[in-house]
């Protein structure tokens, strides 16, 4: 269990004509008890209210479980909270939550939203235990509180309403939405055709498939859940010659992790590689056209990805900080990020060699010496996009 990775991630989509999302996604690692949490809350309506109400349930929801507050007093203080719609006389926002700690069992409550999804490959697995838990200051509320053993390979998929209702009144197969059965079969059918898809890309799958049932149009704040348990993707990046020029060959057998796990970042750094390995970086006239706003990408086969050095990284950082979309990124920052999202672990391999022309006066101010742009990347990397990051020194 130690040597696995939990991914969370998750897809959203805001109903057409709202400024804010009504549901609201968190999350929550505790590194010393090896623990993960993750709260989906939808709240009442949509627009700027419901996304407070959502907020301020999903922030709750990660204080009390990292407390281990009991279940039924956690959830009264949340209802007790929340406002009263004055039009509906009810105030709460849905919630489901996961909690699970390497070597035990995943807690999952939900009040109000679909029953979650656990799937080990296409089989659905029923929870190990379950109960129902009912407020006696809510009578008309009740949580369902169920414990799963997970095993490597395993996913939960947990979603908002706008996920299962998509379609409702709209296709006259489904007259009463996707619905959860809906969603089962279509990630049965998506791991079936790629065993190994990712929480990312699947919980974006499902998200972007329930709008195709409302004709592209978001009827309601859309939002899914994907937790996989599984060994760390390991992603490598060798940036800047070693300080000790008898270490470049130690340097280069790092870049022997696999094509697509690999980027080389840096003209001196390639040169290295291409030297020790003896396989040339080649530049398509494709990859020239695209390159954009920065130095074009190149390929050196069997090893992986070339880019430029300071300037790509430091667009990297800024992308990752300001939390720009990847795909409206230059080519080699926007292949970069598309990695680093696609793995769980991912290791900079840095040459402390000064660099020259990175201490001239005449470069801009914001550009960085590299060790100080990857220590910013690795944080953000670490707090925003719940990535295992490793930096190792030449």
């Amino acid at each position: 269990m130690a040597e696995l990775f939990i991914e969370m991630e998750h897809a959203q989509f805001t109903k057409t004509g709202q400024a804010a999302c009504g549901d609201d996604v968190r999350y929550l690692t505790i590194e010393k008890e090896n623990r993960y949490i993750a709260a989906l809350s939808d709240g009442l309506g949509s627009g700027v209210k419901a996304h407070v109400l959502s907020n301020m349930t999903t922030t709750m929801a990660l204080r009390f479980l990292r407390s281990n507050m009991p279940t039924l007093s956690s959830v009264e203080i949340i209802m007790d909270a929340l406002p009263v719609c004055e039009v509906r006389k009810i105030s709460y926002a849905t919630f489901s939550l996961f909690d699970f700690a390497l070597g035990g069992r995943a807690k999952i409550l939900e009040m109000g939203n679909p029953g979650y999804i656990h799937l080990r490959g296409t089989d659905e697995i029923k929870p190990a235990s379950e109960q129902t838990i009912v407020s006696t200051h809510w009578p008309d509320r009740t949580v369902r509180e169920c414990e799963a053993d997970l095993k490597a390979g395993d996913r939960i998929i947990l979603c908002s309403d706008g996920v299962t209702q998509a379609g409702m009144g709209e296709c006259a197969d489904m007259k009463l939405g996707w619905r959860r059965s809906g969603v089962l079969k279509f990630a049965r059918e998506k791991i079936a055709a790629e065993p190994g898809i990712s929480a990312r890309d699947l919980s974006k799958a499902i998200a972007a498939q329930s709008l195709v049932y409302t004709n592209g149009i978001c009827r309601d704040d859309v939002s899914c859940l994907v937790v996989y348990l599984r060994k760390p993707r390991v992603m490598r990046v060798l940036t800047g010659p070693p300080y000790r020029k008898e270490n470049d060959a130690e340097y280069a057998r790092q870049a022997t992790l696999g094509e697509d796990h690999v980027v080389i970042c840096g003209g001196t750094t390639a040169n290295i590689l291409e030297r020790e390995l003896g396989a040339p970086v080649k530049i398509s006239l494709a990859d020239m056209r695209a390159a954009g706003a920065l130095p074009p990408v190149g390929r050196m086969a069997g090893v992986g990805l070339a880019t430029e050095g300071i300037l790509t990284l430091g667009r990297v950082l800024s992308a990752l900080e300001e939390h720009r979309r990847i795909e409206d990124e230059p080519l080699a920052a926007r292949m970069i990020l598309e990695r680093m999202m696609s793995h769980d672990r991912i290791e900079f391999v840095i040459g402390t060699k000064v660099n020259e022309c990175h201490q001239d006066p005449n470069i801009p101010q914001d550009l960085e010496l590299r060790r100080s742009v990857i220590r910013r990347m690795a944080k953000v990397l670490e707090t925003d996009c719940r990535k295992i990051v490793t930096l190792n020194f030449y």
